[in-house]
Parts: C-alpha cells; sequence; structure tokens
C-alpha cells in the first residue's frame, strides 16, 4: 500500500492552491483545439471537495443563461492551468447541494473575512500624541 502512495506522490501537484467548500474559485482548464491550446476559466462556488491524495476532485457550479452548471475536477489533473481563490465563503457544512434547489440572491453564500491581529481596532479611539 505504501508503495502506491509513493508512487502517487511523484505525480501530484506541488503547487495547489488551498480553498475550501464555500470558496469561489476560477479554474483555468486547457483546452485542446486541433493542435493548438487554449485557457478556458470556469468561475463557480466550490459545493464539494472528495477523495484524497492523486484522486481528489472538487466540484464548481455556478449558472449560466439561467441554468445551473457543475463541472468536477481533479485537482492534480495536468489539464487544470491554475486554481485561484476569488471569494472566501463561510459555510457550515462539507457539501453544499442544497444551493441545487435555490435560485437567484439565495444561492450566495456570506464571504469570510481575514482581519489581520492588531489592526482590528486600528484608529478606532486612539488619540494621537501629536
Amino acid at each position: 500500500m505504501n508503495i502506491i502512495r509513493e508512487l502517487e506522490k511523484d505525480l501530484m501537484k506541488k503547487d495547489v492552491t488551498d480553498f475550501k467548500v464555500g470558496d469561489t474559485v476560477r479554474v483555468a482548464v486547457k483546452i485542446k483545439e486541433g493542435d493548438k491550446t487554449r485557457n478556458q476559466a470556469f468561475e463557480g462556488i466550490v459545493i464539494a471537495r472528495k477523495g484524497s491524495g492523486i484522486k481528489e476532485t472538487f466540484t464548481v457550479r455556478h449558472i449560466s443563461f439561467g441554468e445551473g452548471v457543475e463541472r468536477v475536477f481533479l485537482i492534480h489533473s495536468p489539464q487544470i492551468d491554475s486554481i485561484k481563490v476569488v471569494k472566501k465563503g463561510k459555510v457550515n457544512r462539507a457539501r453544499l447541494y442544497y444551493l441545487r434547489k435555490r435560485v437567484g440572491k439565495s444561492t450566495s453564500v456570506k464571504e469570510e473575512r481575514d482581519v489581520v491581529k492588531g489592526q482590528a481596532n486600528a484608529g478606532l479611539g486612539e488619540k494621537s500624541a501629536a
């Protein structure tokens, strides 16, 4: 069993972006048309992550022309050029399959805000000595 994991480590990407369920991501996928290749972006909310190791997948969902579109990507696939986090989402679930039934503004996810320690109340109530 350990032999398989050692072989998988060589095939796994080293520069995978850290993201979680609820985040809005932009995935650049390599598309081959004839003898040319180009990158096509697919942007949406991550509704699920499954698996581990080289078999790990994630599902991205977005609305296109009023129709919900979902796409499953392998994280370590050579067809994925890059994964960029557009917005951090704040959710309390591991799977967001309930978004499939929702329409309009109810499909939005709360945004998680990063607060740097020590700067949360900077400038509030402090008087300068000048």
